[in-house]
C-alpha cells in the first residue's frame, strides 16, 4: 500500500498543533578529525533542553550516500518520497514567487555568476549580488526573443532569477549549465531525453543572447541555468495528512515547494523573529506549521564555519518563542547537511529531534551530530518523519484489527 493511501485511511482529526522547524543545511562536519561540528560548537541551550525532553536521531534525506538538493530534501521532510516525486528547482522558484505554471511551461532557476576574460567562472553567485542590483539585470533579459516560444523572466532574490519557456513540445529533462565549481566555463544545456531537445536549444539561445546583454557588467556578466522542470503534480497535504498546513518562509523557493504540496503561504516575514510572530498570528487557523530558516545553509556553502555557528545560535534563540505556544509536537531538523568543510550539500544524516508528550525519551542531553547517533530515533529516512509527527500528535488510527 502506498504510504499516502495509508495516511488517508488512518488519519484522525483533532485540535493538536505540529511545528516543523527546519534549519536549512543544519548538519555539518568538524574542521579537523576529532573536532566539533558547527552545531556542536554553537551555544544552543534551548535546543539542548529540547533534546533532554524529547527523542533524537538522524534523518536520511533520500538514501544513504545520496547528497540531495533542497527540493528533494524538503519533500522528504514533508512525507513525499523524493525518488518518486521529483521536482526541479525551476518549478520551485517560479511557484514561490507566485508565477502560475501551465502544462506548456518549463521553468529554469538561474544564478547570476561572474566570468573572467577567458570565460571561466570566478564566482558562481556573482558575490551574492543584492536584489536591488540583480532585479534590473533580470528584467533586462526580458528583451530576449526565442523562435516559437514565449519567454518570461522574473527576478527572485539576490543572485537568483527565474526563466520560464512556454511553447509546444518542451520537456524539462535538461542538464544544468552550472558545473558546481569555479575555474571552468559554464556547461552547455544538454537534453537528457528526446522530448527535451527543443528546450535545450531554446535555453542555449537564451544564454547566448543573455551573455551579450550582460557583457558590460563587472560581477553579474553571465548566468548559470539550473533545475529545468515542467509543472509537477503532487497530492495535497490536507488530503493525505488531514492537516491545514501553513508555510512561513523568507526565500521564494521554499514557499514554492510548500505551495506545490498544498500548504498556504502565510505572511511576508523577512526575519526569523518575524516568522515566529506570523506563527503566533495564525496559530488558531492551522494544524501544521512549517518554519524555514535559510542561513545555516548559505553560510555552510560559503565555507564559513564561524558564521554558520552564529546562525545556529540565532536559530536556537528563537526556540523559546515557539515553545510558548505549547505545540503538541515540535520537530527540529534540516533538509540536508551542508558542512562548511565541504562548502556543499552532503549525504550525512541530519540531526533531528521530536518533542511531544507521547514520545519515548532517550539519554541525549545535547542536540548535535554525535549525540544524535545514540538517540532513540536511530537513523531513518526523512520521508517517515511525518508519520512520527502524526502519531505523536494523536492523528493516526490503529492499522488493522
Amino acid at each position: 500500500m502506498d504510504m499516502h493511501q495509508l495516511t488517508r485511511e488512518l488519519q484522525i482529526h483533532n485540535d493538536s498543533k505540529i511545528v516543523l522547524l527546519v534549519a536549512d543545511g543544519l548538519g555539518g562536519l568538524p574542521q579537523q578529525p576529532g573536532g566539533l561540528t558547527e552545531l556542536e560548537t554553537a551555544r544552543t541551550p534551548n535546543l539542548d533542553r529540547l533534546a533532554e525532553l524529547g527523542i533524537s536521531g538522524g534523518s536520511i534525506p533520500v538514501k544513504p550516500g545520496i547528497s540531495p538538493g533542497s527540493g528533494p530534501g524538503h519533500l522528504g521532510l514533508f512525507g513525499y518520497d523524493p525518488l518518486h516525486y521529483l521536482i526541479g528547482r525551476g518549478a520551485l522558484e517560479a511557484t514561490g514567487i507566485g508565477f502560475h505554471l501551465t502544462d506548456q511551461d518549463v521553468a529554469i532557476r538561474c544564478n547570476f555568476c561572474t566570468l573572467d576574460a577567458s570565460g571561466k567562472i570566478t564566482d558562481r553567485r556573482a558575490g551574492r549580488i543584492p536584489t536591488e542590483q540583480s532585479a534590473p539585470l533580470a528584467m533586462r533579459l526580458r528583451d530576449i526573443t526565442l523562435p516559437g516560444a514565449e519567454v518570461f523572466v522574473e527576478p527572485v532574490k539576490e543572485h537568483r532569477f527565474v526563466v520560464v519557456l512556454r511553447g509546444n513540445d518542451l520537456g524539462g529533462n535538461v542538464k544544468d549549465t552550472d558545473p558546481q565549481k569555479t575555474g571552468v566555463p559554464l556547461l552547455d544545456p544538454v537534453p537528457m531525453s528526446p522530448e527535451s531537445e527543443r528546450t535545450a536549444e531554446l535555453a542555449a539561445e537564451f544564454a547566448r543572447q543573455g551573455a551579450m546583454l550582460l557583457a558590460d557588467q563587472e560581477k553579474a556578466n553571465a548566468f548559470s541555468m539550473r533545475g529545468f522542470s515542467a509543472k509537477p503534480e503532487l497530492p495535497p497535504y490536507q488530503e493525505v495528512y488531514g492537516l491545514r498546513a501553513a508555510a512561513i518562509a523568507v526565500y521564494p523557493m521554499y514557499k514554492g515547494l510548500a505551495k506545490l504540496v498544498g500548504m498556504d503561504i502565510v505572511g511576508e516575514a523577512k526575519s526569523l523573529e518575524e516568522q515566529i510572530q506570523v506563527v503566533r498570528d495564525c496559530w488558531d487557523d492551522y494544524d501544521f506549521f512549517f518554519v524555514h530558516f535559510k542561513y545555516t545553509d548559505s553560510t555552510g556553502e560559503d565555507g564559513d564555519f564561524d558564521a554558520k555557528v552564529q546562525r545556529i545560535e540565532e536559530f536556537d534563540a528563537a526556540i523559546p518563542s515557539v515553545m510558548e505556544l505549547k505545540p503538541a509536537v515540535t520537530i527540529v531538523t534540516g533538509d540536508h547537511s551542508t558542512p562548511s568543510f565541504l562548502k556543499a550539500h552532503s549525504w550525512h544524516a541530519v540531526p533531528t529531534l521530536i518533542v511531544a508528550d507521547a514520545c519515548r525519551t532517550d539519554a541525549c542531553t545535547k542536540f548535535g551530530e554525535t549525540e544524535s547517533l545514540r538517540g532513540g530515533l536511530g537513523q531513518f529516512e526523512a520521508k517517515y518523519l511525518m508519520l512520527l509527527a502524526l502519531a505523536n500528535a494523536g492523528r493516526l488510527n490503529k492499522y488493522g484489527a
